[in-house]
Order: structure tokens, then C-alpha cells, then sequence
């Protein structure tokens, strides 16, 4: 299987080609191939395929094998990918995701696409659409017990699921510790994506984040789209001004505007190409057998 290794802000991925190659079980290549000892190592697999009505699909997998419904650090690297390799020419291309079509404007520089905006649609703040286990038209500064203690959060949808907790300084969470208990708290049904958030200013912010089926990456764009949401909601930001998000791997910019609509910016990074041998992968059903 030939790949692409690329990261946005260094949440990284295996990029594979799919107008040109076949992967018959993403799931279990994307276990394999994210193996950091024994794979090539990474936050998962993205295949970029044919679309019927877009310029080209996206299907994300965490590197537990889960299949993901977005990832705004890897779709910027899809568009910049597809430019690159010119499956596109132009450099506003849009790409279906599980989660609707998302719309890319491209920067580029010397003929190659550096960094992306895209337009990641309408924040989902209805609980049971998210979803959260919860009545009501938002979930917002709510009270939860995860694994003993009390947090308030607040839960937004970027097309996958996350809860945004407001506290001091997000280096003294023990995340390793309380992620997994946020993850499969019951009133999460599909899991959850956790960020820890400081507030510097209306227009900075800073966080961590645990993401359902990798563990804590060095950085989530739906996880700093749902960041700014939340802090618009909580009266820390405003609408329609940019904010910038610090992350372990670097900075996005994000807007909330007020019609709901979040745009996001940041950079696409391409770092190898290579070529892997996946035929000895067992599959989970011949792991069964």
C-alpha cells in the first residue's frame, strides 16, 4: 500500500490515495499502520476517495480502528493532498465526511498548498443530536460526575462529539488519568472527545485533548472549533471574531460567527511518502476463526 504521512499542527495521519489504491479493511490497517513501535505511526488512517458530489471523499479511522465522522486537522491536509496531486486544480474544493460536505479554501505558495481554511458548517448544540443523554435545546455549564468529581462542561457537535471542561491551566490535568472516564461516561452514547480549556483572553485560548479511540493528541480541529463555540456560549469570547487557539502542536485560527457557521485556519504539512506491506494484517474475522 503506498501512503502519504502528513500532519496538521502535528496531529498526524496515514494518508492513503484511494482513487488510485484499495484497502479492503481500513479498520484493521488503521490499527496497524498507527502503531508508533511497530507501524509507521500515527493518530490514524485517512483514505481520500471518489465522491458523487463533492471534489473528493474523506473516510477518517482513529487508531483504534473506529471510524471517525471528521477531523479538521486532517482536512486540511485532504485538500492540500488533492491539490498537490491534482485531483484538483483550483484551490477552493469542497469534500464529503460522514458529518456533510465541508467547503476548503487553499493558501498556496510556489504551487503547493501550505495552509487551509475550511468552512466546518453549522456547530450542533442540541443535546440528543450531538449526542448527550440530555433534555433541552443546549447543553451548556452543566454539572457531571466523572469518576468521583464534579465538572461542568459544556457539549458541542463539530459533526463528531465533544465536551469542552473551563479550567485553569490545562498542563496540571492528569488527562491520562480522567480521559478514559469522560470517553465512556454513560451519558456519552458514541463516546466523546474531551478538551480542557483556559481562557487567556476573549481572543486566546489554550487546551488539551483527549480524543475517543486515540487518547490525548497534540491537537483536534473539531476539538478548537468546539473550544471557541463553547467559550462564545460561556461569555468568554464573541461571535465573529477570530480567536486563536494554542494547542500541544500548535495554533488555529477559529471563528464563530453568528450565524453558526465556524470557520477554521491552520497548515497542512506533508512530511514522507512511502509504500508498506499490509497483506499479513489479520482481519478481525480471521482473528475470530
Amino acid at each position: 500500500m503506498k501512503f502519504s504521512k502528513m500532519h496538521g499542527i502535528s496531529n498526524d495521519y496515514v494518508y492513503v490515495n484511494g482513487f488510485t489504491e484499495t484497502v479492503g479493511d481500513p479498520n484493521s490497517v488503521s490499527k496497524f499502520v498507527s502503531d508508533r513501535r511497530c507501524g509507521i505511526g500515527s493518530d490514524g488512517l485517512i483514505m481520500i476517495l471518489p465522491s458523487e458530489v463533492a471534489d473528493c471523499r474523506m473516510r477518517m479511522f482513529n487508531a483504534d480502528g473506529s471510524e471517525g465522522m471528521m477531523c479538521g486537522n486532517g482536512i486540511r491536509c485532504v485538500g492540500k493532498y488533492a491539490y498537490d496531486h491534482g485531483i484538483v486544480t483550483k484551490p477552493e474544493l469542497s469534500v464529503e465526511t460522514k458529518s456533510g460536505i465541508k467547503y476548503i479554501t487553499l493558501e498556496i505558495n510556489d504551487g503547493v498548498a501550505v495552509a487551509a481554511t475550511v468552512d466546518m458548517g453549522k456547530a450542533i448544540l442540541k443535546p440528543v443530536e450531538i449526542p448527550v443523554k440530555a433534555e433541552g435545546e443546549t447543553f451548556v455549564a452543566q454539572p457531571i460526575q466523572v469518576n468521583g468529581s464534579e465538572y461542568r462542561v459544556t457539549c458541542v457537535s463539530m459533526g463528531n462529539p465533544h465536551c469542552i471542561v473551563f479550567c485553569d491551566d490545562p498542563k496540571d490535568v492528569p488527562l491520562e488519568e480522567i480521559g478514559p472516564y469522560f470517553e465512556n461516561h454513560e451519558l456519552f452514547p458514541e463516546r466523546i472527545n474531551t478538551e480542557f480549556l483556559q481562557v487567556i483572553d476573549e481572543k486566546t485560548l489554550n487546551m488539551r485533548v483527549w480524543e475517543r479511540g486515540s487518547g490525548e493528541t497534540y491537537a483536534c480541529g473539531t476539538g478548537a472549533c468546539a473550544c471557541v463555540v463553547a467559550a462564545v456560549l460561556n461569555g468568554y469570547c464573541k461571535h465573529d471574531t477570530e480567536v486563536t487557539v494554542h494547542l500541544l502542536g500548535g495554533d488555529l485560527k477559529i471563528t464563530y460567527r453568528s450565524d453558526g457557521t465556524v470557520l477554521m485556519t491552520g497548515p497542512a504539512t506533508h512530511v514522507y511518502d512511502g509504500e508498506i506491506d499490509i497483506s499479513g494484517i489479520p482481519s478481525p474475522l480471521s482473528m475470530a476463526l
